[in-house]
């Protein structure tokens, strides 16, 4: 199952993929959410190969979630693969400056199944595919506006 999205952002290149590489940041968000986040590496710096483990409960259930960059081209690109009990995940993150002030950020979510009950999980989200990518568009679309946002703030 693929979600995607393309955001234009009134920010340079080299900000918008800072925003995009602030793990730092990501961790805290998760953590107030609720989720348990455990950086698993050593990297002082952002670097392929950093990895987190994460918990969360969704659909009454403890979920386990190991998330590693496995690709990093600053500033044009980056890849984070997941790993659940029975789901695989990519998720690819491609910025093209269209401007020295604008840039196109492109979000592809891959996921695919490694079990039967992931299997018919995915079946599900399949039948509100619909209203998941909406969710989808509207989250980038809300982070695409906050890296426009903190660029007015600093200016």
């Amino acid at each position: 199952m693929q979600f995607s999205s393309k955001e234009d952002i009134d920010a340079p290149i080299e900000e918008v993929f800072a925003a995009v590489s602030d793990f730092d940041g990501f961790e805290r968000s998760a953590i107030r959410r609720g989720i348990e986040v455990r950086r698993e590496d050593e990297a002082a710096a952002v670097a392929p190969g950093m990895a987190w483990d994460a918990a969360f409960d969704l659909r009454g259930k403890r979920r386990n979630l190991r998330l590693v960059l496995a690709r990093l081209a600053a500033p044009e690109e980056m890849q984070v693969e997941s790993e659940s009990t029975g789901l695989t995940g990519v998720m690819t993150v491609e910025l093209v400056a269209l401007s020295p002030q604008r840039t196109r950020m492109a979000i592809v979510l891959n996921l695919a199944p490694k079990t039967l009950s992931a299997r018919l999980f995915l079946q599900s989200l399949k039948l509100a595919k619909t209203s998941l990518t909406k969710r989808f568009k509207l989250k980038v679309a809300e982070f695409a506006k906050s890296i426009e946002e903190s660029k007015t703030r600093t200016a």
